[in-house]
């Protein structure tokens, strides 16, 4: 008897998550409503994929952030971030709760003006303003943060023709041990180029410096960074005010506070470690009240967090296109919202979940879209149930960037809607059609 050839041992590599010591739960929920309507109904009324963005959470997060940081400190300013959704009925909202405007570009400059907000109350930020972007800024006496020399240098030239001051911070860069250090905006406070920055705007005396600005991350998941970056702003306060007997009027935190979403490759649930607005505003709050700074002439404390005030508020619905297994065996699912309109499942696990109770066995599931892109994934593995071609799907916490950074390709993008607080359905941006393009595009006449 011949002896048996021998085979290597495989080992399976677990897709979907790794069981802690209290096992794995593979009970997965459902989303039937959204503000109590029914997804179903707003998937047959408004066509699917759809976005579904909720004005009750909007503005309780909202409200819920404002208390957190005005019931430690008497001076605090929300400024709504464009650039994490400036569908205009999502900035009016936050507007209508009393924040400001933060933008970072001349087009979404120009959306704040055009939603009513007062020039002095639009904080322009970036390193990407033209000459013409900031006379416009001048000329409304918006606050304008400084992000490089160049772009200092061309303010001081706009300030010897206009008849309005300048009024300006810096936007500074420094190590609060959050790794990587984002140094490619603004001044460095470590090397001395922010300082610097400071002295030069005071000696020149054409403009008129009212604050400091940092933001120093994205999805910051403790308050200890902030307490530090708090403490190096408050240090150039103080040399300014000793040197120059100059008073800062604000201190801009910036925004990268984090949402409950997951981020690839974490361990545990971003529901079970993001901070709450509370451990954020200890550590900035405690940090200005315990420091020398003047009690009785307290800077203003500016805020720009935008992903932790609007993800929870927005929704992405789909359908089940399709169900097939892949050469390894497991199972896949496509679904008709790709990573054109789901841009932050690049760096999220998303949760999904379908819109109706289903079984509670599960399996690891791949999930794709509808693009003919291999990258088109929405979640490499997730235990899901199995769901058959045209059931319904809710992707939740999608609000921040997926309807700025999304994409037109290979589909058209879908309808928005906003869900009032009275339950009543708006569409907030149309869906694209064939007309939306060719209004854009122009044929030469000699190919017909």
């Amino acid at each position: 008897m011949s002896k048996l050839a021998y085979e290597r041992p495989i080992i399976n590599k677990i897709n979907a998550g790794v069981p802690d010591k209290y096992g794995m739960q593979t009970q997965v929920g459902s989303i039937p409503y959204i503000d109590e309507i029914p997804v179903e109904k707003l998937l047959s009324e408004y066509g699917s994929p759809l976005y579904a963005v909720s004005e009750k959470i909007i503005r309780r997060k909202y409200r819920e952030a404002h208390k957190a940081f005005s019931s430690r400190y008497p001076k605090v300013q929300f400024a709504w971030s464009y650039k994490t959704n400036y569908l205009d009925a999502i900035c009016k909202v936050y507007h209508s709760e009393g924040s400001w405007a933060e933008v970072v570009s001349g087009f979404e400059y120009d959306k704040a003006i055009l939603n009513g907000v007062e020039g002095h109350h639009i904080i322009f930020n970036g390193p990407d303003k033209s000459e013409e972007d900031l006379k416009k800024a001048v000329e409304n006496k918006s606050l304008i943060h400084i992000d490089h020399f160049d772009e200092l240098y061309m303010l001081l030239a706009i300030a010897d023709s206009s008849k309005e001051r300048p009024k300006v911070a810096i936007r500074i860069n420094m190590d609060t041990g959050i790794h990587p250090q984002w140094d490619r905006f603004g001044f460095n406070y470590e090397n001395g180029e922010a300082w610097n920055a400071l002295n030069r705007i005071l000696v020149s005396k054409k403009l008129d410096l009212v604050g400091l600005h940092t933001h120093i991350g994205t999805y910051i998941m403790s308050g200890a960074p902030y307490a530090v970056a708090t403490s190096k702003l408050i240090d150039l306060a103080l040399r300014v005010d000793e040197k120059f007997n100059h008073k800062i009027k604000y201190l801009d935190l910036g925004g990268g506070f984090a949402s409950a979403n997951t981020l690839k490759g974490a361990y545990l649930s971003g529901k079970d470690t993001c901070p709450s607005y509370a451990d954020y505003a200890d550590a900035i709050t405690n940090t200005i009240l315990n420091s020398e700074l003047d009690p009785n002439n307290l800077p203003t404390l500016i805020l720009e967090t935008g992903r932790a005030l609007v993800d929870e508020a927005g929704y992405i619905l789909g359908t089940v296109l399709a169900n097939k297994r892949l050469a390894d065996g497991r199972r896949s699912m496509i679904i008709d919202i790709g990573i054109n309109m789901l841009f932050t499942s690049f760096w999220y696990d998303h949760d999904m979940v379908p819109a109706k109770p289903k079984s509670q066995f599960t399996e690891d599931t791949s999930i794709y879209g509808p693009l003919c892109m291999n990258i088109d994934v929405i979640r490499s593995a997730i235990r899901f149930p199995s769901l058959e071609k045209g059931e319904n799907v809710v992707i939740p916490r999608i609000g921040a960037y997926n309807m700025t950074q999304w994409l037109q390709f290979i589909t058209y993008r879908p309808n928005i809607v906003l869900i009032d607080q009275e339950g009543k359905t708006h569409v907030i941006r149309k869906k694209e059609t064939m007309d939306t393009f060719k209004a854009q595009e122009i044929s030469p006449k000699y190919l017909g």
